[in-house]
């Protein structure tokens, strides 16, 4: 499997971003997704997750009720629309994607495709 982030960049507190995902590969379209984030000397984070199937979606609490993250199986493609960003939402995004972890699939220990990572950064 093959990841593609993009959509990342520099937007004041209060602001929106979308990022995108695009996946491609043999097993891309069975594979469960997500999103984590890491900010600089910090551990890499789970922010949410969405099925193969995109019916089930999981959110970190941090991001709940502000990120909504959805899947277009036609372009093989996970979107996480981010509304109300804060600084502390300042962070290079990754999306990851697999098939071996049980649901909510939170551990990035679990997964075994990465994107290369997109920046985020939230001006106060």
């Amino acid at each position: 499997v093959q990841l593609q982030a993009s959509g990342g960049g520099l937007v004041q507190a209060g602001g929106s971003l979308t990022l995108s995902c695009a996946a491609s590969g043999r097993t891309s379209s069975s594979s469960d997704m997500a999103w984590f984030r890491q900010a600089p000397g910090k551990e890499r984070e789970f922010v949410a997750s969405i099925t193969w199937t995109g019916r089930t979606t999981y959110y970190a609490d941090s991001v709940k009720g502000r990120f909504t993250i959805s899947r277009d199986g036609a372009k093989n493609t996970v979107v996480l629309h981010m509304n109300s960003l804060k600084p502390e939402d300042t962070a290079v995004y990754f999306c990851g994607a697999t098939t071996l972890a049980a649901w909510p699939p939170i551990d990035p220990s679990k997964f075994k495709y990465w994107g290369q990572g997109t920046e985020v950064t939230v001006s106060s």
